[in-house]
């Protein structure tokens, strides 16, 4: 299958993901740390982007990049290349350090800006590194809990989300990055056409701003497994412990043929279907061919869903 090629204009605001080739370590020791920052810092001042946020993991790398006339493929392309070539240098190593393909997601920074930022400053507690992420050296935390001097980090924007008064707003995101509310992987990745974290209208409006072809479906795993059976067991009757259960009940068969059918339409693969509600892959497959016939069920399944988490956003 064809590679799908970047969405790339100038305003541009990426969550890039690198990681080490085959998951080797891209960072042996605190050097290749500083070196990469380094790297980082004079290719910031050579392409003038905006870094909200970065954390540097042994063996992948997270930024949030806003980008302005250079596009991202060149900047990453920059940074990547130097920094291999310092670590083949230094470790007298030859070939590729980073995977060929980094992963980057333009994402709708209104929406997500805040998120996304704590999202990546919690990334070593939840890898269980350190217990507060403002003891994590590599990541950028530190420039928005007090001023570092010569900072690459462009914290001002999101700090100004909190006060107007820096040393309120610092304390504010500390709060806030510390409160005990994780942000789920899934709102993070959950993505219109693998590319994009945004609505519908946020995808339409990248399309004015750039050729890219966007197919505009659902978001990818909006919802877990969990929330489509609720939502079959609230909408239709049908539990999910009736549809791991053996049995021919008609009623039972369609609840497990629209778990299939919607699960698939939010990016589930028949596997992973197959496994939630251990059946036989073959019989999600056979489900899912018939998406056509289950159109007005899943339509409504689909609204009962978003209806639900309309009313938990209104309540939050």
């Amino acid at each position: 299958m064809a590679r799908k090629p970047r969405i790339q204009f100038e305003g541009a605001f990426y969550h890039v993901i690198t990681r080490g080739n085959q998951r080797q370590k891209i960072f042996r020791d605190e050097e290749d740390y500083k070196q990469y920052l380094e790297i980082l810092a004079r290719y910031k001042d050579l392409y003038k982007y905006h870094l909200y946020a970065y954390v540097l993991m042994n063996n992948h790398v997270h930024l949030l990049i806003e980008t302005r006339e250079t596009p991202l493929s060149k900047i990453l392309q920059g940074i990547n290349q130097s920094y291999t070539a310092r670590f083949n240098k230094r470790y007298k190593t030859v070939g590729h350090l980073f995977q060929s393909r980094y992963k980057a997601i333009l994402c709708d920074k209104d929406s997500y800006l805040l998120s996304l930022v704590k999202y990546i400053h919690l990334n070593p507690v939840r890898a269980r590194l350190i217990k507060t992420p403002e003891e994590y050296p590599w990541s950028s935390c530190r420039a928005y809990n007090k001023p570092v001097r010569k900072s690459i980090v462009d914290e001002e924007q999101v700090l100004r989300m909190f006060s107007e008064d820096k040393g309120s707003a610092r304390q504010l995101y500390q709060a806030y990055v510390s409160d005990g509310i994780a942000v789920k992987k899934e709102d993070i990745y959950s993505t219109i056409d693998k590319r994009i974290l945004g609505d519908e209208r946020f995808a339409e409006t990248v399309m004015g701003k750039c050729e890219a072809s966007i197919k505009l479906g659902r978001k990818e795993k909006e919802y877990s497994l969990t929330e489509i059976a609720s939502a079959i067991g609230e909408t239709f009757g049908v539990m999910l412990k009736q549809m791991r259960q053996k049995g021919k009940d008609r009623g039972v068969t369609h609840g497990r043929k629209l778990l299939s059918v919607v699960a698939h339409e939010y990016g589930y693969s028949g596997r992973e279907i197959a496994g939630y509600i251990r059946k036989d892959p073959a019989l999600i497959t056979r489900h899912i061919k018939e998406k056509e016939e289950l159109k007005r069920d899943t339509e409504q399944l689909i609204a009962t869903m978003k209806d639900g988490k309309a009313n938990v956003n209104s309540q939050a």
